[in-house]
């Protein structure tokens, strides 16, 4: 079985899968390393609607049994931070790089990672709002860490200017020990190999459990 069926056969498996472990009877098993309570759902990208379908099911099924599922958009994050750089900001680097992709598309492309990396890489990059948002939340419902969810979804707005394994390596240690999971557009490659979108090349830095 190949295709839109097997994609969405596996992500079923994978929802079917994190609901079981999260509500375990000894509390959320996304993860076999203590404190580290981190997973990753990989999907395909063409599947990306249907993930949406599976987040809602998952997130009214927790909602039930007394969790709280917290969103964070990747994409609401990323334009945040430009709308931040001011009213032209965005505007300037369009042109920029529609003038150099006018000479050569991989010009401007680079020119494009050169102003947009600095704004969502390193721990005060995208990953400093993810984990605001999930301290926060932390912090005003103490009593409520086991049984709240973080979603991260919406990644593949950071394509192609950021790699997800590093977003989670600087969320470790600054979520409250709240379970994440990161919704993952992509290519899985052996056990721990995934490729962002399935363009970028395979990265093995992965220390999270992946779904399915």
């Amino acid at each position: 079985m190949s295709g839109p069926l097997f994609e969405t056969s596996a992500l079923r498996e994978a929802f079917t899968a994190l609901r079981r472990d999260l509500i375990h009877e000894d509390g959320p098993r996304i993860s076999t390393m203590r404190n580290y309570r981190f997973a990753i759902v990989q999907y395909d990208p063409s599947v990306e609607y249907r993930l949406r379908g599976e987040v809602e099911r998952l997130s009214a099924d927790l909602s039930a049994h007394g969790w709280v599922v917290l969103s964070v958009d990747l994409q609401q994050l990323l334009m945040a931070r430009i709308r931040a750089q001011g009213d032209d900001w965005a505007q300037r680097v369009a042109k920029m790089e529609a003038r150099m992709a006018g000479f050569d598309t991989q010009r401007g492309l680079n020119y494009l990672k050169q102003k947009m990396t600095p704004l969502i890489e390193g721990p005060e990059g995208i990953a400093a709002d993810c984990s605001r948002i999930i301290r926060e939340h932390a912090e005003r419902h103490p009593d409520k860490i086991d049984r709240t969810l973080a979603l991260i979804g919406r990644a593949g707005a950071l394509y192609p200017f950021f790699r997800s394994s590093a977003l989670l390596r600087h969320l470790d240690g600054r979520t409250q020990n709240v379970p994440v999971v990161l919704l993952y557009p992509g290519q899985r490659h052996g056990h721990n190999g995934l490729s962002f979108m399935g363009m970028l090349p395979v990265d093995n830095d992965y220390r999270p459990r992946i779904y399915p």
